[in-house]
């Protein structure tokens, strides 16, 4: 396996495309918008760069992994010779199964076809292409060149095959792989999301402040963030949707999105992409948001 394509040029894309590319696969990193690869090889180039101040990687390194990366706009001329498809578009469903049914008609027939969802169902994903034996999640974890673990998502059709590949494969990234069976939130976001959720409604409820809930996590739990911190790194469009689709999955009132949670998307408050959720961003600094302050 040596030519890997990326759908999407979003965090997640970009982080995926940097991995493979900086362990010697040839990658087309391919999104409809110039603007998204354009900022995309921007931060490629800035994490690069600090890998290189790290002394993690020599300028040669990094000159020789921006040179495996293709940047491109067309689905069609680019995924056709690729031994993996890696799919990393908005987590709606809508959207990945029209991919996964253009890919299916795109790509050869021996070509992997993999999500990086985060919470939909592969299954469901597999069964809009005519190769559900092929068809497998990675779940890769943000930010995706330091983090170690993929998740491993085997479909109700997913071949062993595909899977002990897929594992195999993200060993050579350096990753550590965790095989999980298909459930609507796979098991980091199963566990984390509800925490998430209970930290938004301990905070609407006025139990505590924002600082004080993440500071509680932080010293009381070890977390390396808070729970609401981590909720504007994610996205909180992101929670949304994820909580949204293992509610709707397991019928079940704990995945049931906080109303705050809900409001806060509604008004364009997303965390950090939007420079201000549960605090507010400017550069490198961090406050709390107005809206939560006494």
């Amino acid at each position: 396996m040596k030519n890997i394509s990326i759908i999407g040029a979003g965090t997640m894309g970009n982080g995926i495309a940097h991995c493979f590319a900086q362990q010697g696969f040839n990658v087309n990193l391919v999104d409809l918008s110039l603007e998204n690869l354009e900022k995309a090889r921007l931060k490629i180039l800035k994490n690069l760069d600090r890998m290189i101040k790290k002394n993690k990687i020599s300028e040669k390194d990094k000159e020789e992994t921006l040179s495996r990366i293709c940047f491109e706009t067309t689905l069609a001329e680019n995924v056709k010779k690729s031994d993996l498809v890696i799919e990393a578009a908005t987590e709606s469903k809508s959207i990945k199964l029209n991919i996964f049914k253009q890919l299916d008609e795109l790509c050869e027939s021996n070509t992997i076809l993999a999500s990086n969802t985060s919470s939909i169902s592969i299954s469901e994903i597999a069964n809009s292409t005519g190769r559900p034996e092929k068809v497998i999640g990675m779940h890769f974890m943000n930010p995706v060149p330091i983090m170690k673990l993929v998740e491993v998502i085997k479909g109700k059709l997913t071949s062993n095959e595909t899977t002990n590949k897929i594992i195999d494969l993200s060993k050579r990234l350096n990753k550590i792989p965790v095989l999980v069976n298909d459930a609507p939130g796979f098991v980091a976001n199963r566990i984390l999301m509800p925490m998430i959720n209970e930290a938004i409604e301990t905070l609407n409820q006025k139990v505590s402040g924002v600082e004080e809930i993440d500071t509680v996590m932080i010293l009381g739990m070890s977390h390396p963030m808070g729970p609401l911190h981590l909720a504007d790194f994610i996205g909180l469009d992101v929670c949304l949707s994820i909580l949204n689709v293992m509610y709707d999955g397991f019928k079940n009132q704990k995945y049931k999105p906080n109303e705050l949670l809900e409001k806060m998307v509604k008004e364009g408050d997303l965390g950090i992409k939007s420079g201000k959720g549960f605090y507010a961003y400017k550069g490198k600094e961090k406050a709390v948001s107005s809206r939560f302050k006494n």
